[in-house]
């Protein structure tokens, strides 16, 4: 039996598609004056997967420190600038720590009475805390936790594009192939949201700064430090699956048309 071309092209996109899960689509760094490049030669860098934001850093090769405090690494260094400039926490996705009882982005206030008092646990004598995380950003770390099965669901609508012979099935290989951009999307949309909600938990120290758009991509400048954001490999990884796959969906288009 002779495998028709799109299925070929098909299955590469696929196959690119599911590499694109594991590996780093996007990244961002800091560069300052307190970050010197001997110390840091990339900055103060993160690296986002579709699966949640990770360490940029190279770990000793950069600082010594790194190498001596589990926890000091660029994702700390980062939500640390962040977080003095009045930004909420960055949502990890599956990387956030284990064990932790809820995750590092979680934002606490205390329970006030009617008069603005704290209110005390009367058998702990604790402050009572009030969860006042944004749902924008719980909604963020559900779409990270549970992107492995939106992945396979990719996959699957993939298998039924190659396999159902109808022109409605041209549909199915277009939502996979879109992948790439999903992310530009997504990411486009949070840099937004944290640019332009700054204070609201009390961390910004630079009163001053007013809500702004964070760099999508090439340089840009933020109070004392600049930010760079370029694509990773895995965003390059991601276009030519959506390249192969518009080339199967346009190869089994005309497949189609010749069997009519």
């Amino acid at each position: 039996m002779k495998i028709k071309s799109y299925t070929i092209f098909a299955l590469l996109g696929l196959i690119l598609i599911g590499a694109t899960y594991f590996i780093p689509i996007w990244g961002v760094a800091l560069q300052s004056i307190q970050y010197p490049k001997s110390m840091y030669p990339k900055g103060i860098r993160i690296n986002f997967k579709f699966d949640g934001v990770y360490n940029g850093c190279e770990g000793v090769k950069e600082r010594e420190e790194l190498a001596m405090n589990e926890g000091a690494d660029c994702l700390v260094e980062m939500n640390a600038i962040n977080h003095f400039i009045g930004m909420y926490p960055i949502v990890q996705g599956r990387n956030n720590p284990a064990g932790m009882e809820h995750p590092s982005f979680y934002v606490f206030d205390t329970k006030k009475d009617a008069e603005g008092n704290d209110l005390f646990d009367p058998e702990t004598g604790q402050q009572i805390k009030v969860d006042v995380t944004p749902h924008t950003l719980k909604f963020l770390n559900n779409l990270m936790i549970y992107s492995p099965y939106i992945f396979v669901f990719f996959i699957v609508l993939g298998m039924i594009f190659i396999g159902w012979q109808k022109k409605l099935g041209l549909a199915f290989g277009l939502i996979p192939a879109l992948v790439p951009f999903y992310f530009l999307f997504v990411y486009i949309y949070y840099l937004y949201w944290y640019g332009h909600n700054l204070g609201l938990h009390g961390g910004g120290a630079f009163a001053g700064i007013k809500p702004f758009m964070p760099t999508v991509f090439g340089e840009g400048k933020v109070a004392q430090f600049t930010t760079e954001s370029y694509p990773y490999y895995g965003f390059f990884v991601a276009l030519g699956a959506f390249f192969l796959m518009v080339i199967s969906i346009l190869l089994k288009r005309k497949s189609l048309r010749q069997q009519a």
